[in-house]
């Protein structure tokens, strides 16, 4: 249990459905609200893909690149860390969504049980999706409001703890296995 906890919040983390909810709204301000349902479902269907195929063959596009776990791990904490410093830096420009669906692909290859890395997909995207629904007129604010600064930052030191202890624990495994 605590495994699929800890891979629901490193997802969530990630794919920030708080921000994609803002940005959602951005995008589709002025639209009709069927309109926006339906562009809803696709944008949530199309990062449950993303994440699924990423959780599913992952490690096997690493092995044939001869990169283990470990060294996947070291360099993407190192690229969570720098995604981290990003958001926690406040730059409020939007970020487009196909860079949140990139982000979203490292900590997923790490998951070893891959019903672990499904369940924690699965309920990123539905949360996501619920977000970009429900993410209201604050969010139209020019920058972003209070709400997704806020957020932005929050999440940055998440993800910034996220990488730093990716690093650390790939870092751990390959001294210990190489000792």
């Amino acid at each position: 249990m605590q495994q699929h906890l800890q891979a629901i919040v490193t997802v969530l983390s990630l794919v920030n459905p708080l921000i994609c909810g803002a940005m959602f709204a951005q995008i589709e301000a002025g639209q009709a609200r069927t309109t926006q349902f339906g562009d809803a479902i696709k944008a949530a269907l199309a990062v449950l893909v993303i994440l699924v195929i990423a959780a599913l063959v992952g490690a096997r596009v690493l092995q044939v690149f001869g990169v283990s776990l470990d060294a996947f791990s070291v360099a993407g904490g190192g690229v969570l860390a720098w995604i981290g410093f990003t958001m926690l830096r406040g730059d409020s420009a939007p970020v487009p969504a196909t860079k949140n669906q990139k982000r979203s692909l490292t900590p997923v290859i790490l998951f070893a049980a891959r019903v672990t890395a499904l369940v924690a997909v699965a309920v990123a995207t539905v949360v996501m999706w619920i977000m970009m629904l429900l993410v209201g007129r604050e969010a139209t604010h020019e920058g972003g409001g209070f709400l997704h600064d806020t957020a932005t930052r929050f999440m940055g030191l998440i993800v910034i703890a996220m990488g730093t202890q990716f690093a650390l624990t790939g870092l751990d495994n390959f001294f210990a296995a190489h000792s």
